[in-house]
């Protein structure tokens, strides 16, 4: 039942021209003290989805660095490939409750595939997604080391998915998750993990091709290449917003009647839901030559997905929830403009001027499509910065890495002390807040800032060098000595004061506190009498209409900071 997939073999070596030699070295260094360790890989799926991609990657090299790595599927009906796609849905927000046939169908299945385990013959097994979640509870933890991977966002999840699926979760060793935000609220497990997925650079949907060599390929399956060409390249999914792409398509069309758009899909086994999906999506797009549908069975695999991504003028991921949405690194890979929903991991992607623009609504998506067309200069150098970028951050190489931290880190240590909020990231390691990738603090410039502070009501005044640090997703922390945080968003680009240390307020203050007593005409600080006590004033609504303003710095328990960066 437990069907194992055949992965073949692949070289660490080979990634040294697109991941660098000293990379590499370092993979080898890390993976040096796990040889023989047995990993076991376990999902829904073969193919289709980020997650089979990466694993049929990632499977091989880890034995290439010497540990003893499966990857087994598990099998399943159609009653419950059904429940777990409602449950996936649910734990992304949607309001959908699982029925109590559903829920015996998942955990039949689940009971059924844990009797196939032979637990006692790993060290460590990874769970990919909530599929195979439940086998713990049926197999048995035995002495392995058990990881939940979660590839979606959980932030929000419907209620009664999460509480279904919750107590499923609390043998676990550790959850692993995308970005820092998606862990679900009220998370059992003790020690929780940000591991950002990445792409394979030397697979066949990611490797130099040929453009000569692309061109015949989408030539041969009926794509015309002198025509502005549009792609997405996703599951049929609601969540990817294909007729929201068709709309986008169809705005653009008015202004450039010529452009083509394709819709490249994956029809995956353990979702049902995408043949509905797809029937809508081709009822939309009948009358219209020019909308090409295509999909893994039809004969376009990954390489044709590879010349689709380096050939198409604009590639447009829209998004409306996403995990982390590794088309864009994937088209970026290959020096093409994106436009892209605001969703899960795609910001992490799209930033700094790199690779295209971030959008929210059809019209918006529409412009920004239109002004790449118009501007095919920029558009290459859009792609070429969003080339580096993926470079930088978004390689196996750098995901393989994360991982092995953490086998090791879990295969060393006995037990866990810490709680769950102080166990993200691994020990004595740097982490990035957003999205978890842990920082380079070697290789980060200091930047000379004038720091005021105040604290409760004294001010405190000095001159100070901060350390400004980036981590290898390009997010920025400013530390102040041992005071407060400055931090810039990723997605706003605001810069926003953190305090970590908040937990120490208000019982590490010296000094007194007043006693207010409350409901009492001396004590309350609003009643008459008290007029001095009233801070200055931050607003003052005038008689013609108009609004003052005036900034302050508040009295805090806690230190504040303001920074002067000249």
């Amino acid at each position: 039942m437990l069907e194992t997939v055949d992965v073949g073999t692949q070289c660490i070596a080979c990634y040294e021209t697109s991941a660098g030699a000293e990379v590499v070295s370092q993979l080898r260094e890390l993976a040096a003290p796990l040889a023989g360790a047995r990993v076991l890989h376990l999902n829904a799926t073969p193919y289709g989805g980020g997650v089979a991609g990466i694993l049929r990657s990632e499977v091989p090299l880890l034995r290439d660095l010497g540990l003893a790595a499966d990857w087994r599927v598990i099998a399943g009906d159609a009653a419950f490939f059904n429940t777990t796609k409602a449950i996936h849905n649910g734990l992304q927000g949607a309001a959908r409750d699982i029925t109590p046939d559903e829920q015996t169908a998942y955990l039949d299945t689940a009971g059924r595939n844990a009797k196939q385990l032979d637990v006692a013959g790993y060290d460590l097994i990874v769970v990919h997604d909530p599929q195979p979640l439940a086998m713990l509870q049926f197999a048995g933890k035995g002495a392995a080391r058990w990881v939940w991977r979660c590839d979606t966002d959980t932030s929000e999840p419907h209620a009664s998915v999460w509480s279904f699926l919750r107590p499923y979760l609390q043998a676990y060793d550790a959850a692993v998750f995308t970005l820092g935000g998606f862990a679900p609220p009220d998370l059992p497990v003790r020690r929780v993990e940000i591991i950002p997925p990445a792409i394979d650079p030397e697979s066949p949907k990611s490797l130099e091709l040929d453009l000569g060599l692309a061109r015949r390929v989408l030539q041969w399956i009926g794509v015309e290449l002198d025509p502005p060409l549009l792609t997405q390249v996703s599951r049929f999914d609601p969540w990817k917003d294909p007729l929201g792409v068709i709309a986008v398509y169809r705005q653009v069309k008015r202004e450039v009647p010529n452009v083509q758009l394709a819709l490249v899909g994956s029809m995956a086994l353990d979702d049902p839901e995408g043949w509905e999906i797809y029937r809508q999506v081709r009822d939309s797009a009948k009358d219209d030559a020019a909308i090409l549908l295509f999909t893994n069975l039809t004969g376009v695999g990954n390489v044709e997905v590879n010349a689709f991504q380096r050939l198409s003028d604009v590639v447009i991921q829209k998004s409306l929830r996403e995990g982390f949405g590794l088309v864009v690194s994937e088209a970026l890979w290959k020096r093409t403009p994106v436009v892209a929903g605001r969703a899960g991991g795609i910001p992490l992607q799209l930033q700094d001027g790199a690779g295209g623009f971030l959008v929210d609504r059809v019209d918006e998506c529409a412009d920004h499509v239109l002004w790449l067309l118009r501007h095919p200069a920029e558009a290459r150098a859009l792609g070429e910065r969003g080339r580096s970028l993926v470079r930088d951050r978004f390689l196996l190489t750098r995901l393989i890495a994360d991982e092995l931290r953490l086998y090791g880190s879990l295969l060393e240590t006995a037990s866990l002390s810490q709680p769950a909020a102080a166990q993200v990231g691994l020990a004595h390691e740097e982490r990035d807040p957003v999205c978890g990738m842990r920082m380079d603090t070697h290789k980060a410039p200091t930047l000379t800032s004038r720091v005021a502070t105040t604290r409760s009501a004294r001010t405190h005044a000095a001159s100070s060098s901060p350390v400004r640090r980036r981590s290898s997703c390009g997010h920025i922390r400013l530390w102040l000595d041992e005071m407060s945080e400055l931090r810039q968003d990723p997605c706003t680009r605001d810069w926003v004061v953190i305090a970590p240390r908040r937990s120490e307020r208000p019982h590490t203050v010296s000094a007194p506190r007043q006693k207010l007593g409350i409901g009492t005409s001396h004590g309350c600080p609003f009643c008459p009498g008290h007029e001095p006590e009233t801070p200055p004033e931050i607003r003052r609504l005038e008689p013609d209409g108009s609004v003052r303003r005036k900034a302050a710095m508040l009295a805090s328990f806690q230190w504040a900071a303001s920074v002067d960066m000249r």
